[in-house]
């Protein structure tokens, strides 16, 4: 693996930093997240208009038809600057319609994504707060043409103003064929439709996110995305893909945060000397970065391996499992070294330090992956895919 970086990705590296450092200073990410939709309207039109949002889309579709790599390095960068937007959901949709969605699918939604900028969003866990398939309760009733959908979905990311959601549900159509087993189901569903109820929740990161309730929403059987009870394979890919894609964003908003801690500690003085002068605070830095450079590593090997398609489940486990906690651990210690101060809202340090729990929901927990990754080595299949009997 090679991990220098072509031109082209050296330029899309160099030109997002550029714009987001222009458009999103932190001033104006502390205004968004005051925001009831959690983002500025503007830059997301904006960030369409530069092709981000079609980034690794076909150029039949819209898109620039980058790699798997670059959209990392687009996420490192938006890690690195804060940036409240609807991107990553709508990736992570927008990556499993490229895999798993008709040809159909594809030409109606995907330039909708790439030209306009319509967002999207995923309804998959439940109050469990977890993302495994066995806690899915939701279900999905065959009526007419289609199906009913019947529950709520929790921490929804960005719904009030998404265009379409990716919902999971429990189906039983495997048993009405005869084999006698349930399947989960995903589904595309306009927010729009009857019985969709979209309500916003509370976070410390103020995110966005929301609760949304189904009652008896009907949907047809062509907005099946792919095949019917067979959308476990779906979520384990989203949830694999969306780890490596945190873990970017996580590895750019670590980066940022021992940016911030070292330029604090040199200007910050105690005893008439700088605070980076002292060996305990030096050594405290120096394992900051060492991990930080372990994570990268682990993130762009994964990046790389989508890029080549040929990913590996370890590898993308490893990244975010890595990214969970160097990200929580660079955002503390870096609070503790701006002393007090750290913990006001006027430092950007707060900012990063507030989304780390968000950041280790997205993608996966720690525990999701440790399995994953010891199921590899056992080869056997984790808990987390099974389907609720």
């Amino acid at each position: 693996m090679d991990l220098a970086l072509t031109k082209d990705q050296e330029m899309i590296q160099k030109s997002s930093r550029e714009f987001f450092k222009k458009e999103c200073p932190t001033d104006a990410v502390r205004d968004m997240r005051a925001k009831d939709q959690g983002y500025d309207k503007k830059l997301w039109k904006k960030m369409v208009k530069l092709g981000y949002s079609g980034l690794v889309f076909p150029e039949e579709y819209g898109g620039s038809d980058g790699d798997f790599v670059e959209l990392a390095l687009l996420m490192e960068e938006m890690g690195r600057a804060l940036v409240p937007s609807p991107f990553f959901p709508t990736i992570q949709c927008a990556l499993a319609l490229l895999q798993f969605g008709s040809k159909e699918q594809k030409a109606k939604f995907l330039p909708g994504i790439a030209e306009k900028g319509t967002t999207w969003s995923i309804a998959h866990s439940e109050r469990s707060g977890r993302l495994n398939t066995s806690d899915i309760e939701m279900m999905a009733v065959a009526e007419g043409d289609g199906f009913n959908l019947s529950g709520t979905k929790l921490f929804v990311p960005y719904a009030a103003t998404a265009g379409r959601f990716l919902v999971t549900c429990l189906t039983k159509a495997n048993e009405e064929a005869g084999n006698g087993e349930n399947g989960i189901t995903v589904f595309i569903v306009n927010p729009k439709a009857d019985g969709v109820r979209i309500e916003g929740v509370p976070t410390v990161a103020q995110d966005g996110r929301c609760e949304v309730t189904f009652e008896n929403v009907h949907v047809s059987e062509i907005d099946i995305l792919g095949s019917l009870g067979k959308g476990a394979d779906i979520i384990d890919t989203i949830i694999q893909q969306s780890a490596v894609l945190k873990a970017a964003e996580m590895y750019g908003g670590a980066r940022a945060v021992l940016e911030l801690t070292v330029n604090y500690t040199k200007e910050r003085k105690q005893f008439d000397r700088p605070l980076a002068s002292f060996q305990a605070v030096q050594h405290r830095l120096v394992n900051l970065m060492t991990e930080i450079d372990g994570l990268k590593y682990l993130v762009f090997k994964a990046a790389w391996g989508f890029a080549k398609n040929n990913p590996d489940r370890s590898i993308n486990s490893a990244a975010k499992l890595k990214a969970n906690a160097v990200h929580s651990a660079v955002c503390r210690q870096g609070m503790y070294l701006h002393g007090a101060i750290g913990w006001t809202e006027e430092m950007d340090i707060g900012l990063y330090h507030r989304q780390t729990r968000a950041m280790d929901f997205d993608g996966g927990s720690s525990d999701l992956h440790r399995e994953v990754i010891a199921c590899e080595m056992e080869k056997r299949t984790p808990l987390y895919k099974q389907v609720p009997a």
